[in-house]
């Protein structure tokens, strides 16, 4: 793990591996998440001659917390941490509550991000045209259903929740995450994948709930970018199986987001689009 100190004081930690002449392809990992290695992105990542950077948003892993931070702020944290390692272009991808803040990193940073992936990306909460809830799992529609009455009714929800996530074991995750998971999802849930989503719950709140806290705070208020005046490259890409983040969102932001491209994979949930990350990653990397 490496850190990288911020302006105004916070740190950010990061994975970083490749070659180091390689375009970086930043990472945003989901929510909760954290810092871990995805061997199948790193693996696609070298494959196609990029450089990997993954780093733990504000809160979680070590990484310094933000409170009251917007979706819009993870651009400064991510333009600070390439300056850091001496890039100046980059791709950007984004998983699940990855996904909105690879969208600012391309709204935010036009010109610097070359293009930027949104895999299951949840949509703005208060947008004209979609239903932010319809379609998710219980869990889903309790946290949220919390995050849009505050703080208050949110952190004792996510600390109740964080300590099956602070001891999670790959055998017991599908069980966990109970009705989140559709039965594509279920089957996806093995080897590589698993194993990196045990490791990346546990680190997420393995300091606090602050950055778990922080990112759905964040999704239901203003994003702090617009959507329709993006001009890096976007390609949105989301399942019909995904209770989640459901396929209404990706449909939302495919029709909202300017000039962007839909990969729409009918049978596929949230997690099971991972089998397809090197298809994401080769996508991205087609645009110079």
């Amino acid at each position: 793990m490496e850190f990288v100190q911020l302006a105004d004081g916070r740190k950010l930690e990061y994975l970083i591996e490749g070659p180091a002449d390689g375009v970086p392809l930043v990472f945003h990992h989901g929510t909760p998440g954290a810092a871990v290695r995805f061997a199948p992105l790193a693996e696609s990542a070298v494959r196609h001659g990029l450089r990997l950077v993954s780093p733990g948003r504000a809160g979680y892993g070590a990484s310094t917390p933000n409170p009251g931070r917007s979706i819009a702020d993870v651009a400064a944290d991510t333009a600070a941490l390439l300056d850091a390692i001496g890039a100046d272009r980059f791709y950007s991808i984004g998983m699940s509550g990855g996904g909105p803040h690879s969208l600012a990193c391309a709204a935010l940073l036009p010109g610097r991000c070359i293009a930027a992936a949104s895999v299951a990306g949840v949509g703005p909460a208060n947008a004209d045209g979609l239903d932010f809830m319809v379609g998710m799992g219980e869990e889903n529609l309790a946290e949220f259903g919390a995050a849009f009455e505050g703080r208050d009714a949110l952190e004792p929800l996510l600390e109740a929740a964080s300590s099956g996530l602070a001891a999670a074991a790959p055998a017991d995750l599908a069980a966990a995450f109970g009705d989140l998971v559709s039965e594509v999802d279920k089957a996806a849930m093995t080897g590589p994948i698993l194993d990196w989503l045990a490791a990346s719950c546990r680190r997420s709140v393995a300091e606090s709930i602050a950055g778990w806290r922080d990112d759905d705070l964040a999704f239901v208020k203003d994003w702090g970018f617009p959507l329709d005046r993006i001009t890096t490259p976007v390609a949105i890409w989301q399942g019909d199986q995904d209770r989640m983040v459901p396929a209404d969102h990706g449909h939302w932001l495919a029709a909202h987001v300017s000039g962007c491209t839909f990969h729409f994979l009918p049978g596929e949930g949230h997690l099971s689009l991972l089998n397809s990350i090197d298809q994401v990653v080769a996508d991205l990397g087609s645009v110079r």
